[in-house]
């Protein structure tokens, strides 16, 4: 009994000695992951995390628009290898948008229509679009505008806010998902993202090639806030959610409650049809309905590969071709995706829990193909 007595004095003594460590050394936010994360059996970020974190309300206006329902509304079955597919890797909502009306739409797992999921990287098209709005709005000058003009401590560096968006920053960040002490894990739970963020320097020749790093959007989000001066939850709000349509109120959540700095990089939780107003939005070249709310030459330079060597990206959007489709699109941690085929009118949105399990930051991974490839089948069965 005694040795037992013994044995958990020692288990509690070096419990605490390691959070102590851990808060001594700079990583007491590993704590704040591990509760959030494993103490709610999950094994990495999860799409239903926003009641752990504090957020902002994107809010919706007074006149919403939901999507017109296309006359073929959901008589066209999902195909035996897509209901597989969604069964195995978790999807939660599954929605094709034909010719801007809802042909096809299901959700999964107890999730429905209005269910708040979270973007995790999709919301750095969506910050990306901020910037296009702020410089036609005249916050910033253009996307050859230095970063150094809002955060001095670069002014040893010539990134400019198009490097960010486009991921040619130079920024010395290692785009890691798995290890917690990896800075896009402190990036995600840490109390002090700003702190975090100027904590890391400009370490290579900015402009010269892509490389995918969430530091570069987190940074880019920080400098819109700073030249609006609005949150951006609310410069989001008034932007695009509300002339948009928004059927429901989003959130995009924060650092903490102290400091309230939005995660640009990631975590706006919405629904698919509400994600799905960007993929729109891009496909009519920033028009929305009869108003220009993008410019377009922004929206063809978005899409557009800046890099010859790297065609899967432009200024916050993802390319791919498929056979002689070609897409652009929205992606996100797990497998959140909004595909659109311009040419074809259509916009293909899947949330869920997980997606293939190829490795690599940035591939695309076969689920991406498989969707996509499915969708059309569905499609042509109409």
């Amino acid at each position: 009994m005694k040795f037992l007595i013994k044995l958990l004095k020692w288990i509690i003594l070096s419990i605490a000695i390691i959070i102590i460590l851990l808060y001594i050394t700079g990583y007491g936010y590993i704590l704040r992951g591990a509760r959030i994360v494993y103490f709610t059996g999950h094994t990495t970020a999860f799409i239903d995390d926003y009641p752990y974190f504090e957020n902002d309300t994107i809010k919706k206006g007074n006149n919403p628009q939901p999507w017109p329902i296309h006359k073929d509304y959901n008589t066209v079955d999902e195909t035996e290898e897509l209901k597989k597919a969604n069964q195995d890797w978790g999807t939660i909502a599954f929605v094709i948008i034909k010719n801007d009306s809802v042909w096809f739409e299901k959700y999964y797992d107890g999730f429905n229509a209005e269910s708040k999921t979270n973007s995790f990287s999709m919301a750095k098209s969506i910050t990306t679009s901020l910037l296009g709005k702020a410089i036609m709005q005249g916050h910033i000058k253009g996307l050859d505008q230095p970063i150094s003009d809002f955060y001095p401590e670069y002014s040893y560096a010539n990134t400019t806010v198009g490097d960010l968006a486009s991921m040619a920053s130079g920024l010395d960040w290692v785009e890691n998902y798995t290890g917690p002490f990896s800075v896009t894990a402190r990036a995600n739970y840490a109390a002090d993202l700003e702190q975090t963020i100027l904590n890391q320097k400009i370490v290579k020749e900015p402009g010269k090639s892509f490389e995918y790093l969430s530091g570069n959007t987190q940074l880019l989000g920080m400098i819109i806030q700073k030249a609006t001066e609005k949150p951006l939850a609310d410069y989001l709000s008034e932007t695009f959610w509300k002339p948009m349509g928004a059927t429901e109120n989003a959130l995009w959540e924060l650092d903490d409650e102290d400091h309230r700095l939005a995660k640009a990089f990631c975590c706006i939780s919405s629904n698919a049809k509400d994600f799905a107003r960007f993929g729109k939005l891009y496909k009519d070249y920033g028009k929305w309905n009869s108003e220009q709310i993008l410019d377009s030459a922004f929206v063809v330079k978005s899409i557009t590969p800046r890099f010859k060597e790297s065609p899967q990206y432009g200024y916050g959007w993802w390319l791919k071709d498929i056979g002689n489709k070609h897409f652009f699109m929205m992606r996100g941690h797990l497998g959140q995706y909004v595909f659109v085929e311009p040419n074809d009118n259509i916009i293909i949105v899947r949330l869920g829990h997980r997606k293939s399990p190829e490795n690599g930051i940035g591939r695309f991974t076969n689920d991406i193909t498989l969707y996509i490839e499915e969708a059309y089948k569905m499609l042509e069965n109409d």
